[in-house]
């Protein structure tokens, strides 16, 4: 064997060892799996400009005894009937009024008890109110648009916040729970906006394009969840005394700031909703067995919060 021979054969044995070396050396461990995000994760990583304050001029509060039930409205859906029912709110005409109906699995709502002949005047306020069921597609606010289908429209998702569907030619808000929207007798103009409900069951999406919704509730629904329910016929009240009165009714933009309810609502078009959006859909905490891999329009939640601390 030459030297050069030699030279060969030691580098050979020396990259042979390496090469065993290699085989033999314990493998790296695989990272573990990441955990999946939680809701609450989300929330927690969440920027200050995830969230939006709203409007003190379409915040309604519900003030009962055991509390303040907070309603955003939305005007660009409902633009004559909100004005209409800012018109009563700010002549005072719900206060001392009732909750006339609490309907298992379905709604709450308030009004005017008295006999049609002796009901509270309206004063500078409309007794009828062209419907408002719905409103063209082309100029409607923009429109987060979710995954999934849905039996009720073509497309669902939401406009500013709000549950709603859309097809070719219109955008409408959604009765999920929640949903505030206006009591009316058989023709589609007679809700003016003296007598309002809110939905507390199971989503009602047969009464879409059927009903004006003027907003949902932000805050409160146990107050009206854990009402006693009506025993007359739809869950009406039957004598006086069943009835939960209203203490008054107001728009935060028409009280002080020490009398406001500070209130923080998640933003829909960002990419925090996004994620929570698909946590919610496809369920992977250790619970779980099974991921859904769908999201009903009205089980996806919307959070709402007090503002954080500065």
């Amino acid at each position: 064997m030459t030297r050069r021979d030699r030279r060969l054969g030691a580098g050979a044995l020396v990259a042979l060892a390496l090469a065993g070396l290699a085989v033999t050396a314990p493998a790296r461990a695989a990272p573990p799996p990441a955990k999946p995000l939680t809701m609450a994760d989300i929330l927690a990583a969440s920027a200050p400009s995830d969230w939006r304050t709203p409007d003190p001029a379409n915040l309604m509060y519900l003030d009962l005894a055991a509390g303040r039930v907070v309603i955003e409205l939305a005007p660009e859906m409902a633009p004559k009937t909100i004005g209409n029912i800012k018109t009563l709110v700010r002549a005072n005409y719900f206060d001392g009024l009732a909750i006339l109906r609490v309907q298992e699995n379905y709604v709450v709502q308030w009004g005017d008890p008295a006999p049609d002949d002796a009901k509270r005047p309206l004063g500078a306020a409309a007794s009828t109110i062209p419907a408002e069921f719905q409103r063209p597609r082309a100029g409607a606010p923009a429109f987060t648009r979710l995954p999934d289908k849905d039996g009720y429209a073509r497309e669902v998702g939401f406009v500013q916040g709000f549950p709603a569907g859309r097809d070719r030619k219109d955008v409408w808000l959604a009765h999920c729970p929640g949903a505030v929207g206006v009591g009316r007798d058989t023709a589609p103009d007679s809700g003016a906006g003296t007598e309002l409900y809110a939905v507390i069951g199971h989503a009602p999406r047969n009464l879409d394009h059927n009903v004006t919704i003027v907003g949902r509730v932000l805050q409160g629904m146990s107050l009206l969840t854990t009402l006693p329910r009506g025993t007359g016929p739809l869950g009406f009240y039957e004598t006086p005394d069943q009835r939960t009165p209203i203490v008054r009714v107001r728009l935060a933009a028409d009280l002080p700031q020490s009398e406001r309810t500070p209130i923080e609502v998640l933003r829909t078009d960002t990419a925090t909703f996004t994620a929570l959006v698909e946590a919610r859909r496809n369920r992977r905490d250790e619970w779980y067995v099974r991921p859904a891999g769908y999201i009903d329009l009205c089980n996806v939640p919307i959070p709402v919060r007090a503002p954080p601390k500065p």
